[in-house]
């Protein structure tokens, strides 16, 4: 199965759903960042949320969040749009930790319980939408389900999940989000209330074959959930050796001359894919023309 996310609306349209699979997208965030395992999950939990969350939004709009604790893994970063396109990468991608008192990879740990999480949204619009709260379990979802209450003032729980094979690899990785909408009802507010009180880690759903469509139905119960649409869901970078060029050509004449005169060249690395661009002494020798003609 590959990755994807849908769309769902449940209870007569009261409640709006979210559910996605991305194995396949956190695995590849793995091999690239050669991440271990504990910080595996906590950046898989975040790519997950950022999938997530990009779906809510329309056409080119994009948002970048940063979750900033106090663990040892670092700042992590994670770009999403509304077309199931998402990157991301955690500072220090070598931590792990034994599993914590539950059994779970420590992620809490990992992230820290002090700091706080920043949403930007780039809605094409002069000012950008940017909210942020404070960290409150470092476990990421209950992080973003406040986010969620306080900055955006939308009831939700989120569900987020990553299983790591004893090689590092992604066994299975996945969540859901469930947000009410105004004028939902106690009746219907208890009933998603007890099937969440029962339900199975999301990752376990996710290593059981569960698709999307069968998790939102674990969650809201059989019969409630009207799904609208789906998408498939990968990791995408949009850097590109032009966008590293433009990026060295506002350094400005100076900048580009100490790039020649002391290296011969210059490599620029992107910090989400690790790709890697090399411009040589003719190329830079060109930017500095064309800076010149300007």
């Amino acid at each position: 199965m590959s990755d994807y996310l849908v769309r769902a609306l449940a209870f007569n349209g009261n409640v709006r759903a979210f559910a996605t699979r991305t194995t396949e997208t956190v695995g590849e965030a793995q091999r690239r960042h050669n991440t271990w395992p504990t910080a595996t999950a906590a950046l898989g939990r975040s790519i997950t949320a950022g999938v997530m969350m990009g779906a809510m939004l329309k056409g080119e709009d994009k948002l970048t969040i940063k979750i900033e604790g106090n663990g040892p893994i670092g700042p992590l970063l994670v770009d999403s749009n509304a077309k199931g396109e998402v990157r991301g990468f955690v500072t220090n991608p070598q931590v792990h930790f034994e599993l914590n008192n539950v059994g779970k990879l420590d992620v809490r740990r990992a992230v820290g319980t002090e700091g706080a999480i920043t949403v930007v949204k780039d809605l094409g619009l002069r000012d950008m939408f940017s909210g942020q709260t404070p960290i409150v379990s470092g476990e990421i979802a209950e992080d973003f389900t406040y986010y969620f209450a306080v900055s955006e003032q939308v009831p939700s729980s989120v569900g987020l999940g990553v299983l790591v094979n004893p090689d590092n690899s992604v066994l299975a990785s996945g969540g859901f989000i469930i947000q009410l909408m105004p004028g939902c009802d106690d009746e219907t507010i208890t009933k998603i209330e007890t099937q969440l009180s029962s339900i199975e880690p999301v990752s376990k759903m996710i290593e059981k074959g569960y698709t999307p469509e069968e998790i939102l139905e674990a969650v809201l119960g059989e019969g409630n959930v009207q799904i609208l649409n789906s998408m498939p869901v990968a990791f995408t970078c949009q850097c590109s050796k032009e966008r590293f060029g433009a990026a060295i050509i506002s350094l400005g004449v100076g900048e580009i001359q100490e790039m020649i005169d002391e290296d011969g060249g210059a490599e620029a690395e992107c910090h989400f894919c690790l790709e890697k661009y090399y411009f040589d002494k003719a190329e830079l020798q060109g930017f500095i023309d064309e800076i010149k003609e300007q």
